[in-house]
């Protein structure tokens, strides 16, 4: 699994389709091979530059802004969480990059530590679910719960 670093990298991605959510997380993805020919939005930006995914593997890349994470303390271990739990999941998510987005603060009355193990369960029990949703709906199944 390779990181996304650059900020174009991340623009390209985030101008893909939203592939999962949950409370707190959103999963962006762009395909990589093929998307000129069906015609994404993205096609040109990246024919354009082909260096921009160079590889042909998985990408990831992690944005928790400080508008939901105040501390620097729990983004970062927001991050290692989303790239901890990522890698669990590398083997099944087709070759594609994507973005994990955190999208909703995690309550500060329920998590009163900033890097309490009860948030860092959490949220890696949501991320599992996240990165669950969007294997299922990467091989065309539906998930119990509806939601996709």
């Amino acid at each position: 699994m390779q990181r996304l670093k650059t900020r174009s990298q991340f623009q390209a991605v985030l101008t893909g389709s939203t592939v999962a959510r949950t409370t707190h997380f959103a999963l962006h993805r762009v395909v990589l091979d093929g998307a000129a020919e069906r015609n994404e939005p993205l096609a040109s930006e990246m024919a354009s530059n082909p260096l921009l995914f160079a590889l042909s593997d998985v990408w990831l890349g992690a944005m928790v802004a400080k508008r939901w994470a105040k501390r620097a303390v729990t983004r970062n271990a927001i991050k290692r969480q989303i790239y901890s739990v990522s890698a669990d999941f590398a083997a099944t998510l087709p070759v594609a990059a994507y973005v994990v987005r955190l999208r909703a603060a995690f309550g500060s009355k329920q998590f009163i530590s900033a890097t309490s193990d009860a948030l860092k369960l959490a949220v890696r029990q949501e991320l599992q679910q996240l990165l669950a949703r969007a294997t299922a709906r990467s091989q065309g199944l539906v998930l119990k719960d509806g939601a996709s």
